[in-house]
């Protein structure tokens, strides 16, 4: 049974810093892409950055030029590099992986990001 388990999550205040990463396990397949998807209280979700076996990478507009996604095929795990942080990061951060771009076919349980002074 795949899993993703997400680490990293916690407070941190605006224009700091934090790492997420995610393990999959279970057999997942390694050319999936992988990626992160976030959701706000009352929004809906939305994707945030996904990454392939390649190293090609796609970034929501939002968080263009703050944030890196990475990955380790070797370990099947993807990372997240959040840098100079705004109160509307703040979210429930999921890992996804999925067959292609933009398909989601497995997610973790989430971690929580709160960016507040």
């Amino acid at each position: 049974q795949v899993q993703l388990v997400e680490s990293g999550g916690g407070l941190v205040q605006p224009g700091g810093s934090l790492g997420l990463s995610c393990a999959a396990s279970g057999g997942i397949s390694s050319t999936y892409v992988m990626g992160w998807y976030r959701q706000a209280p009352g929004k809906q979700r939305d994707l945030v950055a996904q990454i392939d076996r390649t190293g090609s990478t796609a970034y929501a507009d939002s968080v263009k030029g703050r944030f890196t996604i990475s990955r380790d095929n070797a370990k099947n795990t993807v990372y997240l590099q959040m840098n100079v942080l705004e109160p509307e990061d703040t979210a429930v951060y999921y890992c996804g992986a999925g067959p292609g771009f933009n398909v989601l076919l497995y997610r973790g349980q989430g971690t929580q990001v709160t960016v507040s002074s």
